[in-house]
């Protein structure tokens, strides 16, 4: 399984990312490529401890299934999974080439993350996460969002 934490695995994704453009169309979903764009930033951010968002009470009851249904295996998520509301940005446009640059520069941080730096770290849907499940799950929203846009 790919480790989001080996620089590696980042420049696989960054060169994945290179690829999109603005005429970058989602082969599902709703999102433009400027959405998706912004909606991964801004989970990196969540998964870098660099922010936090509120805790979903559907979460609660499904959170650690729904974790441990998306980080057993190799297999992607699934299509036009559920987004939290403060990840979603309908409507918007932007530079999409100052958003991927700003996409790769946050994923280069991950390998400078320890295993402490995850203790207590507590995701909005899925609750307590350790630095594996990170590892795993971050690697699976990413690539699920590239394979979106055919990438």
């Amino acid at each position: 399984m790919q480790d989001i934490f080996d620089p590696k695995t980042i420049s696989e994704l960054a060169t994945r990312i290179n690829q999109l453009d603005s005429s970058s169309q989602g082969l599902w979903g709703k999102m433009n490529v400027y959405e998706m764009l912004k909606h991964c930033t801004e989970n990196e951010r969540l998964m870098l401890r660099q922010t936090t968002l509120s805790r979903r009470l559907i979460g609660l009851f499904f959170g650690k299934m729904a974790l441990k249904h998306n980080t057993k295996d190799d297999a992607p998520l699934d299509k036009n999974s559920p987004t939290h509301p403060d990840l979603k940005f309908g409507g918007e446009q932007g530079d999409v080439e100052e958003k991927k640059q700003l996409w790769i520069s946050l994923l280069k941080q991950y390998p400078s993350k320890k295993t402490s730096d995850y203790i207590g770290f507590v995701h909005p849907f899925f609750g307590k996460m350790d630095r594996n499940q990170v590892a795993r799950f971050v690697y699976k929203h990413i690539d699920h969002h590239l394979r979106q846009f055919g990438v």
